[in-house]
């Protein structure tokens, strides 16, 4: 669940490759628009682990979950109706990114060419439940992350050679005696990281039935590694990835992998906002990116200066001194605000798209590092 450096698609990118899962025979796809009391599977609220049970100060985040296991969000009829807009010719077009590291993603589309994708997001029931398993209340980042879409596609060939090779080490290792050793494929697509905004839902848009592996790892603050299997189609995993070091195990024998990754932040202006943009910079609209960031942070200082200046009216009228100490941390608090804005809106000019250095790697002292050895590499990454 992590975002890659990937370069916009040319204007006359073609779609050199097709979906593997058809429309099932029973459903119709139309263009209805997003109902909830049709599209959202939802039942129960899922497991869920907290901080602390992963040995995390509780702390350390915005919300005491960390991660939940996977659960039904999305009707069968959803998917698909996601599915069509996703990989409709507009979006491939126009908003399709590519690198060495991710041959295929779609991102800021959903407000353009997706309004059934862009409705499911912004609905308040998906939004309740999104905040129900995840702890707090959460709205979603901006609109450019909604519905962000990762793509993987293999043939068939590919496909069965894995499955195979799979089960020939399985049965080898049964042979010699040592059954439950990591598989030598048991390894990260993506290093140790971060994501870059405080919350996320991977939902899962392809069936993914005969997949081995795909899970994800996190690193809990006991050093221990605690792996969360990946969703089956139209069920999610809400992760709070910005606060939590993860990694993207590598998935075996499936032919096509279609995630979608919705991101979110606070919805209370009083909590603190750590959303960075060093991952996403580089694969982004800028003008898009920066007026969307832009706007919601600056909405959120609005917001907190019109309470602090209800505050100081009303202790004024009340006849009280005016608390210095406090109106100072507050101006203190806002100018740091402003200072952490400032510098994730890089110039475009300096800004080479499709392309991440080091910048992004989390120093001691991070909001987002772990107060784990620092060994291995920790990237401040989008899931």
């Amino acid at each position: 669940m992590a975002a890659a450096a990937i370069m916009p698609a040319p204007a006359d990118t073609k779609r050199n490759w097709a979906p593997i899962i058809a429309t099932p025979a029973k459903i119709t796809v139309g263009n209805d628009e997003f109902d909830p009391a049709r599209h959202i599977a939802f039942k129960e609220t899922p497991k869920v682990y907290t901080m602390k049970e992963i040995g995390l100060p509780e702390d350390t985040g915005i919300s005491p979950v960390a991660v939940s296991e996977p659960f039904p969000l999305f009707t069968e009829e959803a998917v698909m109706r996601m599915r069509q807009e996703v990989l409709s010719p507009e979006v491939l077009k126009n908003c399709q990114y590519s690198s060495n590291l991710a041959q295929c993603q779609l991102r800021g589309f959903a407000n353009k060419y997706a309004p059934f994708v862009y409705d499911v997001w912004k609905s308040p029931e998906t939004l309740a439940i999104i905040s129900k398993v995840a702890g707090i209340d959460l709205v979603t980042e901006m609109d450019f992350e909604i519905g962000h879409i990762n793509i993987s596609v293999k043939s068939e060939k590919e496909k069965e050679e894995e499955i195979q090779a799979f089960n020939e080490r399985a049965q080898y290792e049964s042979d010699e005696g040592i059954a439950g050793c990591p598989w030598e494929d048991d390894k990260p697509i993506v290093d140790w990281h971060t994501d870059s905004y405080p919350f996320v839902c991977v939902t899962m848009l392809s069936d993914c039935t005969t997949m081995i592996g795909g899970e994800t790892a996190l690193r809990t603050g006991t050093g221990e590694i605690m792996k969360v299997r990946g969703p089956q189609m139209g069920c999610a995993v809400v992760l709070q990835g910005r606060y939590i070091e993860h990694q993207a195990l590598r998935a075996l024998g499936t032919a096509e992998r279609i995630s979608m990754v919705t991101s979110f932040r606070p919805k209370s202006p009083k909590v603190r906002d750590d959303t960075v943009l060093t991952t996403v910079r580089p694969v982004s609209n800028l003008s898009e990116l920066y007026n969307q960031f832009s706007e919601y942070r600056l909405e959120i200082l609005e917001e907190r200066i019109r309470q602090q200046l209800k505050e100081l009216r009303e202790a004024n009228s009340a006849g009280r001194k005016v608390a210095t100490h406090k109106l100072k941390a507050f101006l203190e608090e806002q100018e740091k605000f402003l200072a952490h804005m400032n510098r994730e809106m890089v110039d475009d000019e300096m800004v080479k798209m499709g392309n991440i250095d080091d910048s992004h790697l989390l120093k001691n002292g991070d909001a987002t590092a772990s107060k784990k050895d620092d060994k291995s590499k920790k990237r401040a990454r989008r899931s």
